[in-house]
């Protein structure tokens, strides 16, 4: 509910461009991948909900943690999920304009983290944005009491950032 990349996807809500929105999914309510769920249950509501969510958005903004210098394994999870049946993928993942960035209280951000989901991008056929990363290192102290982005180069990091990504989807929705 609080976490420091909940806190800068909330940041980022507010340091849009004009005429961008984002809308902030959770992955909460996303179970523990089982095949054997899968088969018998079919996909769960949280997870068809997130992927209706993706498909319908005109990009993907993913905001990761880092733990043990990788893609936290809730994370990963829901990627997996979202990309059942591998059907789906194409319409969820195919050719969206995709960007990551990542808050943590280490010294080097989430750069491991996101250097670890660029295979992952490529293998849903997202349209990675290369034109950028934002990461957040030492985020704990980035952030006010109250969650508030406080550090003003980071906001000027992240509006910038933004600026750009937004700018990259508009061009790919143009067709230029």
């Amino acid at each position: 509910k609080d976490s420091l990349n909940t806190r800068l996807l909330r940041a980022a809500a507010n340091a849009l461009p004009e005429n961008a929105e984002l809308t902030v999914q959770s992955i909460a309510d996303i179970p523990l991948y089982n095949y054997d769920d899968e088969t018998s249950s079919g996909i769960p509501p949280a997870v068809t909900a997130a992927k209706d969510a993706i498909a319908a958005a005109d990009g993907l903004l993913i905001a990761t943690p880092e733990y043990n210098n990788s893609i936290p394994g809730v994370v990963k999870n829901a990627m997996d999920w979202m990309s059942r049946p591998a059907a789906d993928i194409p319409r969820v993942f195919g050719g969206r304009p995709t960007a990551l960035m990542g808050a943590s209280p280490g010294a080097f951000g989430t750069l491991l983290s996101q250097n670890a989901w660029l295979p992952i991008m490529r293998t849903l056929g997202t349209n990675f944005w290369n034109g950028g990363r934002l990461i957040a290192p030492r985020a704990n102290q980035l952030f006010a009491d109250n969650g508030a982005l406080q550090d003003e180069a980071m906001q000027q990091r992240l509006t910038k950032f933004l600026a750009e990504f937004v700018s990259y989807i508009r061009q790919q929705q143009a067709g230029t």
